[in-house]
């Protein structure tokens, strides 16, 4: 054992090859002091376990190719690119929609120079940074003004905290939901210093059960998109034409919070009967609130639309300065925003778009390419067969929605499939699939046409395991 310990290399040496083969340039030479320093001790443990036992595994180049994995491993960043092949389309955990590439590469330029972020090109003056998306999103929509802040929870605080401050807002019971993070509507009422009336029934709430709640203290009335669960048999609740045209007899706004948001109408095929923004606009609503990276495909970001009058008041609350965006997420918002000018486009190029509305023949031919290729390639580690099965929208959008799919099911020879889950969750990148049937399914649905080789890579990384 003592003859073992004395082959293992020198810190210096060690670090002095790592230069010569131009290795980890970029990372301070304190790191890789460190790193080679805890892969020697790894090294010694083993030797004292018994797992190194002749000088031939100490060899100096197998070594030195050890040492160089074990310091990229442990140098990768805490945050890290993942392939999502569980079929949720807008995935909560795993960064919500994809930016389309033109929303990319807006971003990047906005990083590599100077910008007009709140500077106005007409006058040479101070500009607004709302502006820069306003106008397109009122085009869009039909708002009569609008302005955005970093997330839809920050957006129906600052509405509520500008028009309802220590005044009322009548919401329906069965509207008062809590979404992923705990965050629930009546929490946010409370911390926007409004009071929460609420009215009707869990299941049902009639037109006269709001009118009956008015009085000198109301301030607005606010309808919320149960966009994470559905009420189903004995239900009713008021339509938001009714609401406005009672807000319009009493003076009151109505604001409405339809979470995900959605500027799209999809095809019939889906079956998606999300409501949009536009329709709510329509409905002469005071303000609306909604999020930028959910069913919208783009950005993290709270976009707020309504009546010029509402929205100004908005704009002037000091709390908005605590909310705003930054100009990368300006950047691709205004990018993502502008491929809806054309539904055809935008259903082509914004991956949120495309992932939902993909037809279940085109997944099934991409689910039997990606099993033929695994097959190829870890065919001896896995049985591998096709199978049907379901997507889910996610992001709080058409819970009871199926999407029909095609599922490319692993079945481990050596483990189990939960196994397989968990060594998954080690290999460079990640992968995230889902479990049935007692087999690792992948959906080809939230797999874009360039991981595909990268998911087969990523199955001959778990075969060296097995």
């Amino acid at each position: 054992m003592q003859e073992l310990f004395r082959n293992i290399p020198s810190v210096d040496v060690l670090l002095k090859a790592l230069q010569e083969r131009g290795e980890f340039r970029d990372f301070p030479r304190t790191v890789q002091k460190e790193l080679v320093n805890k892969f020697l001790d790894v090294c010694r443990g083993r030797i004292k376990k018994g797992e190194i036992t002749s000088r031939e595994q100490l060899d100096f180049e197998s070594l030195l190719s050890e040492l160089s994995d074990y310091i990229s491993w442990h140098c990768k960043p805490n945050f890290r690119k993942v392939i999502n092949a569980t079929g949720v389309v807008v995935h909560t955990n795993l960064g919500r929609s994809i930016l389309p590439d033109a929303a990319i590469h807006a971003a990047a330029k906005a990083c590599e120079g100077y910008s007009n972020l709140e500077f106005s090109l007409e006058t040479g003056q101070r500009g607004s940074r709302y502006s820069l998306v306003e106008d397109l999103l009122c085009e869009l929509t039909g708002a009569e003004a609008g302005l955005v802040v970093n997330n839809n929870a920050g957006a129906v605080l600052l509405m509520l905290d500008t028009l309802a401050s220590n005044l009322e807002v009548i919401v329906s019971r069965g509207q008062l939901v809590e979404i992923g993070g705990s965050f629930r509507i009546p929490e946010v009422m409370q911390k926007s210093g409004a009071k929460l009336v609420e009215v009707g029934a869990t299941n049902r709430t009639h037109l006269y059960d709001y009118e009956n709640a008015i009085g000198t203290d109301t301030a607005a009335i606010l309808k919320a998109h149960t966009s994470n669960f559905a009420i189903v048999g004995f239900h009713k609740e008021v339509e938001l034409k009714d609401l406005v045209g009672l807000g319009n007899r009493y003076d009151l706004p109505v604001m409405e919070d339809l979470g995900s948001g959605n500027l799209f109408r999809f095809p019939d095929y889906t079956k998606m009967e999300e409501p949009t923004v536009q329709d709510a606009i329509k409905s002469g609503v005071s303000v609306v609130t909604f999020s930028g990276d959910k069913l919208l495909g783009g950005p993290q970001a709270g976009i707020i639309l309504g009546k010029k009058r509402y929205i100004d008041r908005i704009k002037k609350n000091p709390l908005n300065r605590a909310l705003r965006i930054d100009k990368m997420t300006l950047a691709s918002l205004e990018a993502t925003l502008s491929l809806y000018k054309d539904r055809d486009l935008a259903m082509e190029k914004i991956p949120t778009l495309n992932m939902i509305t993909a037809r279940p023949e085109a997944l099934g031919r991409k689910a039997s390419r990606l099993a033929a290729k695994l097959r190829q390639a870890v065919g001896d580690c896995f049985e591998i067969s096709t199978m049907s099965g379901t997507s889910r929208v996610g992001g709080g959008a058409s819970p009871e929605l199926d999407l029909p799919t095609r599922l490319v099911a692993l079945k481990p020879i050596q483990v189990g499939p939960d196994k397989l889950k968990d060594y998954l969750l080690q290999t460079d990148p990640p992968l995230v699939g889902r479990v049935e049937e007692d087999r690792f399914c992948l959906d080809p649905r939230t797999l874009n046409r360039n991981e595909i080789s990268t998911v087969v890579d990523v199955f001959e990384q778990v075969a060296r395991m097995l």
